[in-house]
């Protein structure tokens, strides 16, 4: 049983004491496969250092998170554009639209994600969306640029089962993390309403543990509490949930 966590932010400072050992214990459990979302160019570095260590089993992404657009955002997005140029990624991201801590660069986000969906476009990558109090904005962007060329996954998607339905038409995967094991999550009273073929599976570490390590440091090894989750919702056995997530997940990011 091979699984894939398509969403992990195994570079961050929250496991600079016991990274390696995070990680083997997830490899261990049968989490073979880490993607790994961009934060800003003060990450990249940890981000190469983390695919060196363990080249087999992590797949890179590039982009300028939403709520790291400030006032150096053209800089940001020059590196953004630099890197995908000199080197190989599996997507875009984590790009999109965060509302909840500050509206006031709502015009900024807005023009960063539109480039970068571009870039993603120019390089037939995915776009790995991330979206907080912002499904009306987004969608609006996502309107406009929608085509067969516009993919990706809706990372950590929150939203009700006609946004889940809406972010589907933009040729957008579900990606289901910890929110899903929450008592007042909501996403897992409608998810079986929606194909198992349009879902994958993702912790974002070390954010959103499921239950019962909420509110403790999230692993990718408690994919495994999401995998069981998802097994009661679709009444499948773990094996199948995995077996059909995993190859969503290499249809979308092509590896």
């Amino acid at each position: 049983m091979i699984l894939t966590d398509t969403h992990t932010h195994l570079y961050s400072e929250a496991f600079d004491a016991d990274r390696d050992e995070v990680i083997r214990n997830a490899i261990e459990k049968g989490i073979e496969r880490f993607f790994i979302p961009a934060i800003d160019s003060t990450y990249t570095q940890a981000m190469f250092n983390l695919k060196n260590a363990f080249p087999e089993h992590m797949f890179l992404m590039m982009g300028l998170h939403p709520t790291h657009v400030k006032e150096n955002y053209k800089e940001e997005l020059k590196h953004v554009e630099e890197m995908l140029a000199a080197h190989k990624f599996y997507a875009v991201g984590e790009i999109g639209i965060d509302l909840y801590w500050d509206k006031s660069f709502l015009k900024l986000q807005q023009e960063a994600f539109r480039f970068q969906i571009r870039l993603a476009k120019q390089y037939k990558l995915p776009i790995v969306i991330h979206c907080r109090e912002a499904f009306d904005e987004i969608f609006e962007v996502l309107e406009a640029e929608k085509g067969d060329d516009l993919f990706g996954i809706f990372h950590c998607f929150t939203g009700t089962l006609d946004q889940a339905h809406q972010a589907m038409t933009y040729n957008m995967k579900l990606g289901i993390g910890g929110v899903a094991t929450f008592k007042n999550g909501k996403i897992d009273t409608f998810l079986n309403q929606i194909d198992l073929k349009n879902i994958v599976l993702e912790t974002d570490s070390p954010y959103l543990a499921p239950v019962p390590y909420r509110g403790k440091r999230n692993e990718s090894s408690y994919l495994i509490k999401i995998l069981e989750k998802l097994s009661d919702i679709y009444t499948l056995n773990v094996a199948e949930i995995a077996r059909v997530t995993t190859e969503n997940s290499k249809q979308v990011f092509g590896v």
